[in-house]
């Protein structure tokens, strides 16, 4: 297919640290691309990454999670065939925040109508994996089990159930043409803020003394950018992908990143009878002092359970990749290096 032929995407979330990587493999592959991003994000560049403004897309303004009129809806996506809905919050501390309940759930009901007001595009919409119930590594958690999120308390993953809810309602009620993909928890270069990959420079720099009982599924977050572009293409409308690779526990994926960094690996488990009790202190800490502490307990209940998925599904109908987690720590490890975040 000629690039000239190829639909006008609309990118939502266009300068987080996924929606980079999707910005750039739309790019390669020849896309039109309008790119979303908040009025703030618009004029800078974070450190390390090109100023979105010198990249041969064009580039639009809009706060998604304040509701806007829909002649201003029309405007974001005039001329786009397709939307790539990749913005989100993903802020976990404090455990409940109603600015994760706007970002996501009503964010996400905005680009539902906008999808409604063009008619219908193929959207392909970013969740988590979160919003699937968790596995264990021999029978790993796959897209058919049950939330079973909620029991943490967190406004991130309900915000992100309600928001799938919705582009599932939008596909059973209008027959929205829409494609759902899960990431897994993300590694790789360009996480600017940094976010996910902070983990690495807190091994780097010998801060975590010690490892959680539990696990996660892992991913590299170039994977995920060919999946989810893979995914106005292929896949089926109205399913869901989970898009991860490598199910470790924390005292594996610690030592991994820590041998790949060149630091000394965290030396003690930490049991999850201590794990929650400094959970529930930090929450004390926090409520007394009108700060989020450095923890709080929803993420020590995170922590202490084995969140471990299989992608085979999104393998066998997106195509996606596998890159080994070690690569996409050294891939991570090395940008971060080169843009002086490692003192």
């Amino acid at each position: 297919m000629e690039a000239a032929k190829l639909p006008r995407v609309l990118l939502t979330g266009a300068n987080g640290f996924l929606g980079r990587h999707v910005l750039a493999e739309l790019l390669r592959r020849g896309y039109p691309v309008r790119a979303l991003v908040r009025p703030s994000q618009a004029a800078g560049a974070a450190p390390g990454l090109p100023p979105l403004a010198s990249l041969p897309i064009e580039l639009a303004e809009a706060d998604l999670s304040q509701p806007l009129e829909p002649t201003a809806l029309a405007e974001l996506g005039r001329g786009c065939e397709a939307i790539v809905h990749a913005a989100a919050l993903a802020q976990v501390n404090p455990a409940r925040n109603p600015a994760v309940w706007a970002a996501n759930e009503g964010g996400t009901r905005q680009v539902l109508a906008l999808a409604h007001l063009l008619g219908g595009p193929r959207l392909v919409y970013v969740g988590t994996a979160n919003v699937f119930g968790f596995g264990s590594r021999t029978h790993p958690g796959d897209e058919t089990r049950p939330y079973a999120g909620r029991r943490y308390g967190l406004d991130y993953m309900d915000s992100k159930r309600a928001a799938t809810e919705l582009v599932l309602q939008a596909v059973a009620r209008e027959q929205l043409p829409a494609v759902l993909v899960h990431p897994t928890f993300m590694l790789g270069p360009g996480d600017a803020k940094p976010t996910s990959n902070a983990l690495v420079l807190e091994l780097r720099a010998g801060r975590l003394p010690g490892y959680p009982p539990g696990g996660k599924n892992y991913v590299h977050v170039r994977d995920v950018a060919v999946a989810t572009v893979n995914a106005l293409t292929r896949g089926r409308v109205g399913e869901s992908y989970i898009l991860g690779h490598e199910n470790l526990s924390y005292r594996e994926a610690f030592a991994l990143i820590a041998e790949t960094v060149g630091a000394a690996p965290p030396r003690w488990p930490l049991p999850a009878a201590a794990a929650r009790l400094y959970g529930a202190l930090c929450d004390v800490r926090a409520r007394l002092t009108g700060r989020p502490a450095a923890l709080n307990s929803a993420m020590a209940a995170v922590a202490n359970d084995g969140h471990y998925f299989t992608a085979q599904k999104a393998r066998t109908e997106l195509l996606l990749p596998q890159t080994p987690i070690r690569q996409a720590v050294t891939e991570s490890f090395a940008w971060f290096t080169a843009h002086g975040y490692v003192q």
